[in-house]
């Protein structure tokens, strides 16, 4: 099991089995706190290969840099079955979110796990930044 892409975005769609993403970024800035973000998108590709055959658990766990979570888990169950004669299998997952609340700034990271193991970490950075600096 390897993942070909993790990223948070703006959106994410699966459109016949191509992943689209759009807006990809790692920085939340605002002016003050608490910070809420509207609208965004985690996005995964995931490719299978003829030993990874069966069902998967994937977890999705939003940690701040303390480890605590920062939303409850999310989880999904993948069966996966190769076709015949198929060396792999990909498949897409997007995660939509809305309204992101952080009542501090920081690191933060989105932690993906499949059957308990950890896949991949996406890193994000909330800050607050000066006003007067972002209206010249």
């Amino acid at each position: 099991m390897e993942v070909q892409v993790a990223t948070l975005c703006d959106s994410a769609h699966d459109y016949n089995h191509k992943l689209c993403i759009i807006g990809t970024f790692d920085t939340i800035c605002s002016t003050h706190l608490p910070v809420v973000h509207p609208q965004c998108a985690i996005a995964l590709r995931i490719c299978f290969k003829p030993g990874d055959e069966g069902d998967h658990e994937i977890s999705i766990n939003f940690i701040d840099d303390d480890g605590k979570p920062k939303m409850p888990s999310i989880q999904s169950r993948i069966t996966v079955q190769l076709p015949q004669d198929a060396y792999f299998l990909t498949r897409n997952l997007v995660i939509n979110m809305q309204r992101l609340h952080f009542d501090s700034v920081g690191q933060f990271s989105i932690d993906v796990s499949a059957d308990g193991n950890m896949l991949t970490r996406i890193p994000l950075r909330v800050m607050l930044v000066d006003k007067k600096k972002t209206s010249s």
